[in-house]
Formats: structure tokens, sequence, C-alpha cells
């Protein structure tokens, strides 16, 4: 129990963390077996004054304040309906600076060599030939695209906006465990939560000393100017939506908006001499650069999808002759297919010379046989993933499946082993979580899982990471998965500023 434990270090929560039970083989981000880290006392002890019914009330007022500011993501085929507001938990998560350090250098390591690793494989493909990453796993990628090959993007930059999903293990070490580098979504809500969190808590957000997040839209917008065809100032760029069915259409419009961006659909564009243009009620202007938040198979029906409602005819021929900016760079899915993520070590060390500073999770290639052989006998413990599948979907938890899922999955396999990886389950950390007194819950704060998704965003000049990210929470007792799709939620993530 914290009480007892930090009491030694002058720290008994009376209030809030009283009899916070710890998950046992986790690492929790808050207390240690004797009590409140060290960089996080002050902000525990501040905390811990609340009673369970004023931070039960300030839970209600800043989910008020996420409906009334229209912050809500689509779950379709739901029921209950699809427009849902995005669980939130007012507790921080917080990470310490020194912390973070590490992690801001090893995510700029990472997105150069998976940069280097995209112009490579759509030029001269020096990697496979010197056998470091099989033809198979790059060739048969269901993200890559040969027509790209020989095709330098504008700017030179293809992971222009990165999501890097991290996870910490029962010893506390950063692992990454998956790379998002077509479309990623959340950062809306890394914004719109810190919002919430220093209305909310304005004394204890003072005292943590926690970097901003509230820039990110601009540091985005200079992104977008930076990798544009023409000079800066001169530079048109719009944000493309599919629309707002989509499940991130709060987000295509919150970012275009406080960027100071127009949001724009498939008909307000259309391509003539392989340059990109804009209807305006002035007349066409020319768009340099496209925050595309349209899936690529639906981009251009000329280049991939034809019956696509979604695309812009003959843009994939302005963006061959390097007269518009698409941010991210299309073919981008090949180097976050979960069956060449093994590989990214290999990519550090050919391109960089350089020791991965961010560790892994050990990873099974279902397409190997011995790897195969290994996960088949050993279903009922492995976290299997489908390479093409995302939010939590294609997926089956091994120690938590049934037999009939597990036969399932095995079948798949065998009829496709190149579309499926495997893992051993790792225990992630976990992070005091107010949960809601309910008829399964007695209510108050307990530890829940957690992950995080940094954001990187890559420039001419390299690599710049927020320092921040979204934090996603399995707000089901005992649950792993921590997708908003699948019942999770998230958190504001606190990077504390160097002491003083």
């Amino acid at each position: 129990m914290v009480q007892s434990q930090s009491q030694a270090q002058g720290f008994a929560p009376s209030g809030l963390f009283d009899g916070y039970p710890a998950l046992p083989e986790t690492y929790d981000e808050m207390f240690d077996a004797h009590g409140a880290r060290g960089p996080f006392q002050r902000v525990a002890q501040l905390l811990a004054r609340m009673t369970g019914e004023e931070l039960s009330r300030a839970q209600a007022l800043a989910e008020t304040a996420l409906l009334q500011q229209g912050v809500t993501f689509s779950v379709y085929g739901d029921s209950r309906g699809t427009e849902k507001i995005f669980p939130f938990c007012l507790l921080p998560r917080l990470i310490a600076a020194e912390d973070f350090r590490r992690l801001e250098r090893g995510l700029q390591q990472r997105l150069r060599a998976l940069q280097m690793f995209l112009d490579d494989i759509y030029g001269e493909q020096k990697i496979i030939a010197a056998g470091v990453i099989p033809a198979e796993m790059v060739l048969g990628a269901a993200g890559y695209r040969p027509m790209l090959r020989a095709i330098k993007p504008a700017g030179g930059v293809r992971i222009h906006i990165a999501g890097v999903d991290l996870i910490r293990d029962p010893h506390g070490t950063w692992r990454v465990l998956e790379d998002n580098l077509r479309t990623p979504s959340g950062v809306s809500y890394v914004v719109e939560n810190r919002l919430i969190s220093k209305r909310m808590f304005p004394r204890v957000f003072d005292a943590a000393r926690v970097h901003r997040v509230d820039h990110y839209p601009t540091r985005l917008a200079e992104t977008l100017r930076s990798v544009s065809p023409v000079a800066s100032d001169d530079t048109y760029a719009v944000v493309l939506t599919p629309g707002p069915y989509n499940s991130a259409y709060f987000e295509h419009s919150f970012l275009a908006r406080t960027m100071g961006l127009e949001l724009v659909l498939a008909p307000d564009l259309f391509v003539d001499a392989d340059k990109v243009y804009c209807r305006t009620t002035r007349g066409p202007r020319r768009v340099h650069v496209i925050y595309r938040r349209t899936d690529e198979a639906f981009l251009d029906p000329e280049a991939f999808r034809p019956d696509s409602m979604l695309g812009v005819p003959g843009l994939m021929r302005a963006y061959a002759a390097g007269n518009v900016a698409l941010v991210n760079a299309p073919g981008n899915g090949v180097a976050d297919d979960k069956a060449v993520y093994p590989f990214v070590p290999d990519m550090i060390e050919f391109y960089l010379s350089e020791e991965p500073i961010l560790e892994q999770v050990p990873t099974y290639v279902c397409l190997f046989e011995d790897d195969r052989k290994y996960v088949l006998e050993r279903l009922d413990q492995m976290v299997v993933k489908a390479v093409d599948e995302a939010g939590g979907y294609g997926m089956l938890m091994g120690p938590q499946s049934t037999q009939e899922e597990r036969d399932e999955f095995r079948r798949r396999i065998e009829a496709e082993p190149r579309r499926y990886i495997a893992q051993h389950r790792v225990e992630l950390s976990s992070c005091p979580t107010w949960v809601a007194p309910s008829s399964s819950e007695r209510g108050g704060v307990e530890p829940r899982r957690v992950d995080l998704r940094p954001y990187i965003l890559t420039s001419r000049e390299g690599p710049w990471v927020l320092p921040g990210g979204l934090t996603r929470v399995a707000l089901k007792r005992g649950s792993y998965v921590v997708n908003s799709s699948q019942g999770g939620g998230s958190k504001d993530t606190w990077v504390m500023k160097e002491s003083t």
C-alpha cells in the first residue's frame, strides 16, 4: 500500500492515493516501492490533498467541457451511436526531464533511419542487396508501391509526421511497440487534454513545470512550408479530409483551424498541367503542399483505386513532377509494416552506423518457418497481430483467448504467414487512473495500463519531438488494449522541465 511505504519518504497521502494498489509485476509511472518517484513527489503531494469527491466533480466538469468543445471520435457499427467523447482521465501521466531526453534522442535516431530506408527502397535498394532485410519483407509488403520507385518527394522528406507507439516493460525500459508513418492521428487530443488539465489543476500544473504542447500546430505549419516546392512565403498549403464521416474528422478540422489553413474535400481540388489547384470564390489558386488525411489507396483514382470518390484525379502526376508536396508521402506504409518492424535496429546500424538507443519488443515473423512453428506451438502465450491492421483490430491476445479464437488464428497464419507477426505479451506500465463508481467498479484511483504515442515532425532541418504525447490508457480492469475504438481512453502527458 502506498500509504505505509511512502511515509518513510515524508509523503503520506491521506487523500486521493490512500491505499492505491500497485499492479503486480508492472512498472508504475508515479510510484515505486517507497512512494512517489523522486521527480514527482511535489506533484503527488498536491494531488493527494484532493478527495475522491473533488476529483469526481473535476472529472465531470472536464467531460462536459470536452462535449461542449466537440472533442469526439467515431466508432461505426456501435449501437450506442457513432460520435463519442474521447474518454479522458484527469490524473496526468508524468515523465521526468532526464527520461524524456533519452526518448527524444532515440526517436530522432529512429526517424532518420526510417527516412533513409524509404529513400533507399524507392531508389537503389542497397539494404536489400546487402542482405540486411529479405527482399520479400519489403517487396511483399502491402504498403510497398512499386510505381513510386525513383520518384523523389518535394522537399526531400517522406515522414513529415510520425506517431511512434512506446511502452515500458516491468523494468521501466522504454520499448518501441510500432511505428505509425502514414497518417498518424491523436495529436489534437494532446492539445485539448492540456487545455482541460491546466484549467482543472492550475496549481499542480504550475508546480510541475511542464513543457508546453500548444505550439504543435505552429510547428506543423512550419514543417509544411519547409517542404514546399516554392518559397515559404509564397506557399499555399491545405488540409485534405475525406469528410465529416471520417473517425478523425474532429482532428482534421482542429489542425486546419489552429494552423490557419483551408480544410478541403477532394472536389475542391483539381489538377491541370501537373499542378494542383483549389477552387476558391476568387478563382483557382495553386496548391503547393497538401496535408492529406485521406488514405493513399483513395488519394488518386488514376493511380490507386479507380472507384475512389475521395481522391483527386491526377494528383500523383503532380506529385511525381515535384509540383506538390504530399504530407505524409505515399508509400510510407512499407516502413511501418509490422513484419518490417523487427528490422529497424538493423536499419539504424546499416544507415547510421550507430547502436539503437531505443529497444524494441522481440518479434516473431510468421513468414519464417522457425518463427511460425514457435508461434503456432504457443498461441495461448502470444499476442498475434495482422501486419496491415491497426486500432486493436486483427489481433489475438493469446493469454486471454478462447480455443475457438486460437484455432481461427492458426488457420489464418497457415494460410497467409506473411500477414502475421507475434510477440510475447509485455506487461505494460501502469498509471494512477480515476475510475468512476459503477455496478462492476467500486470507483476511486486505481492502476490502469498505459502506452505513449509521441509525435515527431521532420522538416528539411531534421526531426523535432513534441515534448508530450498521447498517453492512451486501458480503462477496463485487467485490459491491455488502449485503443479508443476498443474502450481505451487518454491522459495528459506532462513532460517536466529540467530542475533549476
